[in-house]
C-alpha cells in the first residue's frame, strides 16, 4: 500500500472512532483535526505523515527514527518546533503517533 492510501486508511479510522475528529486541509496538505485543531497530517511532497508532539520527550524519540525531521513547511529554514515529519518507512509507528497527537492538549477552537 502507498503512503497516501495507508494515511487515508488511518484518517477513515480514527474519524470512525473519534467524534471530534475531522479532516480537513491546512498549510497545504490534507489534516487530522481534533476539535477544530490541526494535529497531523500528510506531506505529499515526501510521502511522510506530520504529527504534533508537544511533549518533548515524545516529539524526540520520534525524532531519532531513521528520516524523522522537524516539519518546515514553508521551506524557508524555519521548521515548526512540535511538528514532526515520520516518513512511510515507519508507517508501522502511524496509527500510534496519530493516537499522542490525538491525545495531547489543544488550545479551544475559536
Amino acid at each position: 500500500m502507498d503512503a497516501q492510501a495507508r494515511y487515508d486508511e488511518l484518517v477513515d479510522d480514527l474519524v470512525a472512532q473519534n467524534d471530534d475528529v475531522e479532516t480537513g486541509k491546512m498549510m497545504g496538505m490534507p489534516c487530522i483535526k481534533r476539535g477544530g485543531k490541526m494535529v497531523g497530517g500528510f506531506s505529499a511532497s515526501e510521502g511522510a505523515m506530520v504529527f504534533k508532539l508537544p511533549d518533548e520527550g515524545e516529539r524526540e524519540a520520534v525524532l531519532s527514527l531513521d528520516g524523522a525531521h522537524l516539519f518546515d513547511p514553508s521551506g524557508a529554514g524555519r521548521p515548526m518546533r512540535e511538528w514532526v515529519v515520520v516518513p512511510a518507512a515507519h508507517e508501522a509507528d502511524w496509527p500510534g503517533l496519530a493516537e499522542k497527537a490525538l491525545r495531547a492538549p489543544t488550545p479551544p477552537a475559536g
